[in-house]
């Protein structure tokens, strides 16, 4: 579809309601949109292009921009192929169009594109370098892993207007009307998690230009309220708590484990913690889950031994949170096993590797299925874990 961002830059970009997965891993119920621009001014710039999967669409979306029209530059914000999978036939189908691009980028092009040639047809753009356009003039920043190291970001001082890259994205597309945050925030820490500092010093540069609207590479264009949508990414860039609350994340074989884990929900409800979150890590969405345990300040975890380890659905999502780097957070931990108890170990091995986790003492052990006897260890676990 296209839309107008303002009178001069046009939005050609397009959904993917098809796409189950993105980057093969994540559920996407809602689709994908891929984001692309156009900046019609004396020159004409594209901003990114699209998916593979979504090449026609894309390619009649730019023809009705253009008008006729030849486009003087094509600008390269992130090189991952959802954006950049049409870089190569852009070349072709335009002689005089020059690639506008990072240096890292521009070497990784040839890794995507077997036998492009390059040569005389870049404008390689580094840290406050300048593109004018005629009324237009972009301005460079780079945003190394943001989620890339090639990534750039690009301010348009005319209309004030932040070309983001993957910053501010979300799931979904932009033909589903949804809340924004939810999916907002189950991207970025599943995408750009790890990337707390960089997302900060990113930021940092934000601060010092007048932004009005901000067009990130996937979701909506953000025009009101910017201020709210700056400060989620704050909160999330500096890995502090949005919500007080508790994540009770479960991993349960017969349902021994599931039981002591909606009881200590329960009780946390009942002692006030705020939002608490139960999440079968069996079953839901581990992007999600990721989501919810970076949102809040507190979790427990839950889970049955098993081989001598942990069941897997939570030695999976711990290995989730030590990639994405979760960090400044309290956690109780709660094993269950029928003759050799594990997972509370494993699972203590593996949150000691993560940055400044205060793990709750002692680690409640359950023997197959919760007694009586049970009960006041793990109130007090509760008490204890939301006490700071």
């Amino acid at each position: 579809m296209i839309a107008n961002v303002t009178p001069s830059i046009k939005y050609i970009g397009v959904d993917d309601l098809d796409l189950d997965l993105f980057e093969s891993q994540y559920e996407v119920p809602n689709g994908m949109a891929y984001n692309s621009y156009v900046i019609l001014d004396d020159k004409v710039a594209v901003m990114d292009t699209c998916d593979g999967r979504k090449a026609e669409e894309w390619k009649v979306n730019l023809a009705e921009a253009l008008g006729g029209r030849k486009p003087d530059y094509l600008v390269v914000h992130h090189m991952e192929p959802d954006h950049s999978s049409l870089v190569a036939e852009m070349l072709t189908t335009f002689p005089e169009l020059t690639l506008v691009a990072s240096q890292k980028a521009l070497k990784m092009l040839p890794q995507f594109f077997e036998g492009i040639q390059l040569e005389g047809r870049t404008r390689c753009v580094g840290e406050g370098d300048t593109l004018p356009l005629g009324e237009h003039t972009l301005t460079f920043y780079t945003a190394p892993m943001v989620h890339w190291p090639e990534v750039l970001v690009s301010y348009d001082s005319h209309e004030k207007v932040l070309f983001s890259a993957d910053a501010f994205g979300k799931f979904g597309a932009l033909s589903v009307d949804e809340d924004w945050a939810c999916e907002a925030r189950r991207y970025y820490f599943n995408i750009c998690g790890k990337y707390g500092p960089q997302v900060t010093r990113l930021l940092d540069k934000a601060s010092a230009l007048d932004i009005d609207m901000i067009c990130p590479l996937h979701g909506p264009i953000l025009k009101e309220n910017l201020t709210y949508y700056i400060g989620l990414y704050k909160t999330w860039g500096a890995y502090d708590v949005e919500t007080k609350g508790v994540l009770v994340a479960y991993a349960s074989i017969h349902g021994g484990t599931k039981a002591v884990a909606e009881y200590v929900a329960d009780v946390l409800r009942e002692k006030g913690a705020g939002k608490v979150a139960l999440t079968d890590l069996c079953r839901d969405d581990m992007a999600e889950a990721v989501e919810d345990a970076f949102r809040m300040g507190h979790m427990v975890v839950a889970a049955a031994s098993y081989d001598g380890n942990v069941f897997p659905p939570m030695y999976d999502f711990l290995h989730h949170l030590q990639l994405k780097g979760y960090q400044n957070r309290r956690v109780a931990v709660i094993e269950n096993g029928s003759w050799a108890p594990t997972a509370g170990r494993i699972m203590r091995q593996m949150l000691k590797e993560m940055k400044e986790i205060d793990i709750v003492e002692p680690t409640v052990t359950i023997v197959s299925r919760m007694k009586e006897a049970d009960k006041p260890k793990l109130l007090e676990l509760a008490e204890t874990l939301i006490a700071k």
